[in-house]
């Protein structure tokens, strides 16, 4: 097994697979590392989600994307990036997760859960779904308590609290309703977020408005239990009969990941990795960052349909330095 790459990328998702796309074509030595199946995050995502972007914008290495609406399903999206993979004949280790990454001197020792391997660049598209932004509340470590929502039919006739304000919490509100769920919304701020797609958002105001789904608006939860959940809402507690929590309060990129390889990461609440904006480049020297990784948690400053670029960014930065040394 070969052991030794000009380039490791760490994280099978689209833009870890638009990088290895690039090396090979560039006839760079490569190996991209997955800790799950291809693209995991997105295996990851609610059975039923539709993306914001329409299919050309979710396309890398313009390899046409074409899927039966304007905006593609998860499962068409699954099925474009498997198939690039395939096709291409992509060196990508699926299963495998990278435990540490040491320098030394001008090469990178990477060890995974399986392997050793040496590599003159990394490549960091880890991307943020790994790791959800907890409540910290007593009561989230019980079971009816998730942070990854997948199929409404699980909740048919359950009272369901949905936490959250943005297109995964809505989404799931929804569709449990429809499923036949006794939906609650709790939201932290005043209203519904405003990057919910547009033609989301009327939906969910029209039905909440109509009294199909409760929405309480500014306000957290206290605490959870085997069958209720306690709300602080306008300095007051309030008490609900429930039986599942949908914790959809987002998710966060592995900062001690980062740390531990010495990228730099802001000290505020944003914490943004430091980066070249033209090259990608970290402040250690050949380690880079691809994808939504690079907005710290800022998740949605980047997305697949405008870091797509980075794979370009990064790989021609490499065959130039190569060059000129």
């Amino acid at each position: 097994m070969k052991t030794e790459f000009d380039i490791v990328i760490v994280g099978g998702g689209p833009i870890g697979i638009a990088c290895g796309l690039k090396a090979k074509k560039n006839g760079l030595s490569y190996l991209i590392i997955e800790k799950g199946p291809i693209v995991n995050s997105l295996f990851h995502y609610p059975s039923n989600m539709q993306f914001f972007s329409s299919s050309e914008k979710l396309e890398i290495d313009e390899i046409p994307f074409i899927s039966n609406e304007a905006k593609p399903k998860r499962d068409e999206a699954l099925e474009y990036y498997r198939r690039i993979v395939t096709t291409n004949k992509l060196n990508m280790h699926l299963f495998e997760k990278v435990e540490n990454v040491q320098k030394n001197n001008n090469t990178f020792s990477i060890t995974t859960d399986k392997n050793t391997y040496i590599s003159k660049q990394i490549v960091v598209a880890t991307g943020f779904y790994d790791i959800p932004n907890l409540l910290n509340v007593p009561g989230e470590n019980l079971d009816k308590v998730v942070h990854y929502y997948d199929n409404p039919h699980y909740y048919s006739g359950q009272k369901v609290a949905v936490i959250g304000a943005s297109n995964s919490a809505i989404d799931a509100a929804l569709e449990c309703y429809r499923k036949g769920a006794e939906v609650s919304l709790i939201i932290r701020g005043p209203e519904v977020g405003k990057r919910v797609k547009y033609w989301v958002r009327p939906d969910i105001i029209n039905r909440i408005e109509e009294g199909s789904i409760k929405a309480y608006f500014n306000t957290t939860v206290k605490s959870i239990s085997k069958d209720a959940i306690t709300l602080t809402t306008n300095d007051e507690e309030v008490e609900i009969q429930n039986d599942f929590v949908l914790a959809l309060t987002g998710y966060k990129p592995n900062f001690d990941f980062l740390e531990k390889l010495g990228v730099n990461i802001s000290d505020d609440e944003k914490k943004l990795p430091e980066y070249n904006p033209d090259t990608m480049e970290t402040n250690i020297k050949g380690l880079y960052l691809a994808g939504v990784i690079c907005g710290g948690m800022e998740t949605h400053k980047w997305f697949i349909e405008n870091s797509r670029i980075h794979a370009k960014m990064i790989i021609k930065n490499i065959v130039t330095d190569s060059i000129t040394v």
